[in-house]
């Protein structure tokens, strides 16, 4: 009797008629297919980062190599400030005269321009002169506005903006505004103008 319940019980515990060795190897399988899987997904995952990081090398390294990566306008406030006050003092005396004092004026003007900006300034002041003697012309320039457009090294353009007052002997007083592109250069401590163009 105890033999006739041997199938039973085997029966019982695989009803599916399967035996338990079968079992053991669909389990392995599938943890193969799953390690697969993960294995897959972490190569995945790799390339990505990998693809990632070469990406941002290249665009540092092209912001590196770009034209304007040297500009410290935005970036050193100081030397921003020093240039900016520098060129508005010389723009502020330079364009400031009386009929009886050009003599300081252009000795000033020796001081600050450098370049085409003295040579030109030479050749306007020679004008000037004869002028301002005649008509008793006196001119006086405030700098409303200056701003640092490029700094690099010891060269900087900026873009300024001037309001001056001309007065004649014996005439109303007139104002006017001005727009300059100032191209400016340090030398021996102090920032001075190589070039003016008029905008």
């Amino acid at each position: 009797m105890s033999a006739g319940l041997k199938p039973q019980r085997a029966a019982e515990a695989d009803p599916d008629g399967t035996d338990a060795e079968t079992d053991d190897e669909a389990r392995p399988a599938s943890r193969r297919r799953a390690g697969r899987r993960s294995r897959t997904l972490l190569a995945l995952v790799l390339a990505a980062l990998l693809l990632t990081g070469g990406t941002l090398l290249v665009l540092t390294d092209r912001t590196a190599d770009a034209p304007g990566a040297d500009n410290r306008a935005l970036t050193d406030s100081e030397r921003t400030r020093r240039v900016i006050a520098d060129i508005s003092d010389a723009l502020t005396t330079v364009f400031t005269y009386t009929p009886d004092d050009l003599a300081t004026t252009e000795r000033r003007a020796h001081d600050v321009l450098r370049g085409k900006a003295a040579k030109d300034y030479r050749a306007l002041f020679g004008k000037l002169r004869r002028q301002a003697a005649e008509q008793k012309l006196s001119l006086t320039t405030q700098v409303v506005r200056a701003g640092a457009v490029e700094l690099t090294g010891d060269t900087a353009q900026l873009l300024v903006f001037l309001d001056q007052r001309a007065k004649r002997k014996g005439a109303k007083a007139t104002t006017a505004a001005a727009q300059l592109s100032i191209t400016a250069r340090l030398h021996d401590g102090h920032w001075t103008i190589t070039d003016i163009k008029a905008r």
